[in-house]
């Protein structure tokens, strides 16, 4: 508690701040799917009033976050394999694409990087999410199309809450990482765009399958309480 409070005091603006570290709480699972918020300890927590709480509230049920219960409370909406399957089919249709549309703007230097860093071994799993959302968003900016751009980062914070609230094994982290090397060094030779994209393709799909898998099973149901629809 008293770090958020410290964190906010030299913030410019105090709403904007609460509101990012809300969303980024909720996009990481901190407060899990199905569960609710509590405002008068959200506001204990910040160290602040209802208002900017209240205001951060209504900005994140606008973007489908939470969801605000009349006389009820903040309901943190549950995941559903029904919302797996739609994240997963816009990007197995939408990302090869944008790879595509990148390739000419990829620096070759930033792509090493990735691949020295996802050479590294990891342990933890958000930081491992992280380093696996910083790179597809990488490749996403440089498509140089605004629109898909901005659709494919809103996808990615949903993308990323599935990753986390499945809670992916280190094996699934290995994997992941082999796929990814074998993208960038795909990209690196930059011989063939196709063959790059197909790789992306086959490496979403099988994303897809490991989640759907995990979101099927009784150890999901029971680690986390979440009725799937």
């Amino acid at each position: 508690m008293a770090e958020k409070k410290s964190s906010l005091a030299g913030s410019r603006g105090l709403k904007q701040k609460i509101y990012e570290d809300l969303k980024n709480d909720l996009i990481h699972c901190r407060y899990a799917p199905g569960k609710e918020l509590n405002e008068l300890l959200l506001c204990e927590e910040y160290g602040v009033s209802r208002t900017p709480v209240r205001e951060a509230i209504s900005r994140l049920e606008m973007e489908g976050y939470v969801q605000v219960l009349p006389k009820k409370g903040i309901l943190i909406p549950g995941l559903s394999i029904e919302s797996v399957l739609q994240i997963f089919q816009t990007r197995i249709e939408i990302e090869p694409v944008t790879l595509r549309l990148a390739i000419p703007y990829l620096s070759v230097e930033t792509l090493l990087d990735f691949r020295t860093r996802l050479e590294q071994p990891e342990e933890d799993l958000e930081k491992a999410s992280d380093l696996d959302m910083e790179m597809h968003l990488y490749l996403i900016d440089q498509c140089r199309n605004s629109y898909l751009i901005q659709m494919m980062h809103k996808l990615f914070d949903d993308n990323t809450r599935v990753i986390i609230a499945t809670g992916q094994n280190q094996v699934k982290i290995h994997n992941a990482k082999r796929e990814h090397i074998a993208i960038l060094d795909s990209l690196i030779s930059m011989q063939d765009p196709e063959q790059s994209a197909a790789l992306m393709r086959e490496h979403i799909q099988t994303c897809r399958t490991a989640a759907l898998r995990y979101f099927r099973s009784d150890e999901y149901r029971q680690a986390t309480s979440v009725e799937l629809k």
